[in-house]
């Protein structure tokens, strides 16, 4: 199982920009690499999306272990 890295999303990312870029691109080949960029870059948006909400969790958990903070009365 590949162990990704937020760096390797962007090396993927400039890799289909730089697709995106080749002028040679035309018709349904164009066409097709765009379809690709969408997907890629909606596949990206779900990988930071994640990321965030980790980082949120992390930052709830600590905050959670100060005794001076309560919680929502949503979350008790």
């Amino acid at each position: 199982m590949p162990r990704n890295k937020l760096s390797d999303l962007n090396d993927h990312l400039f890799m289909e920009l730089e697709r995106l870029n080749d002028e040679s691109l035309t018709g349904a080949d164009l066409e097709t690499e765009i379809k690709r960029g969408k997907a890629i870059a909606s596949l990206a948006t779900n990988i930071v999306n994640s990321g965030e909400l980790v980082i949120k969790a992390a930052r709830f958990q600590e905050e959670r272990l100060d005794a001076s903070k309560c919680l929502p009365e949503t979350l008790a």
